[in-house]
């Protein structure tokens, strides 16, 4: 199949403030790889924008560095999910346990295991992926939804889902520095093998010299400090 290079349109999956430190904003492929359709995946997080170093945590940084940030401690843990678009559910993978502190030393260990010992052919794509969804969007567009909450997953394999269904929250599990989506756009179900699909977001408000401002069809990039609620389409 070939690539695309025009930007699939969807809806926004989530609701709030977020930042996106790793977007096709920024470079491509985003993730520095194209492996796992991962080339124009986006990473979002919910971070304190008034602070110095914008975190992602509550606490003081030394007790990050030196003790870890329980999950409930980390702003965007636990976010709803919501479909961007209509389609079905093909993949629906729960249970996968999180690590209950986001620590950068044990979870940077975590990230150079997969990088270096995952063996696709015998490992499960949740070391990597943690909990997951996969919905199809129309044929050879997918999305993907990945790094959710435990036991946090509300469809199921078969289900067809309306454009802002919840599917599920936000979490911490697998291959994850902090509490955070990641997702991304496929041209097929298995990440194994996909392939990434270029994504824009039909709307969404930029904050920009000093207000917000409603943008369309836009790629965020990892300077932006980007919201969406439910009441833009309704007053679109």
């Amino acid at each position: 199949m070939e690539e695309r290079h025009k930007p699939v349109i969807v809806g926004f999956p989530l609701r709030g403030e977020w930042l996106a430190p790793n977007t096709p904003g920024k470079k491509i492929p985003s993730h520095g790889t194209d492996q796992f359709g991962e080339k124009y995946a986006y990473d979002f997080l919910q971070v304190d924008f008034k602070r110095k170093g914008r975190p992602f945590y509550r606490v003081h940084w030394l007790q990050y560095l030196f003790f870890g940030v329980s999950l409930n401690k980390c702003y965007c843990w636990g976010q709803k999910i919501y479909a961007p678009c209509d389609g079905e559910i093909v993949k629906a993978e729960d249970g996968y346990k999180e690590r209950s502190r986001v620590h950068l030393l044990s979870d940077s260990l975590v990230a150079l295991k997969n990088a270096y010992f995952f063996n696709p052919k015998k490992d499960s794509i949740q070391s990597i992926a943690g909990n997951y969804i996969i919905m199809k969007c129309s044929d050879g567009v997918y999305a993907c939804f990945v790094h959710l909450q435990k036991d946090s997953i509300q469809v199921s394999v078969g289900q067809s889902v309306k454009k802002g269904d919840v599917l599920g929250k936000v979490g911490h599990s697998g291959n994850s520095f902090a509490p955070h989506l990641h997702f991304q756009l496929m041209d097929r179900s298995d990440v194994i093998s996909a392939k990434g699909l270029p994504c824009a977001f039909e709307q969404y408000e930029l904050y920009k010299d000093g207000e917000w401002k409603k943008v369309y069809n836009e790629i965020p990039t990892d300077k932006d400090q980007i919201k969406f609620y439910d009441e833009f389409v309704q007053q679109a």
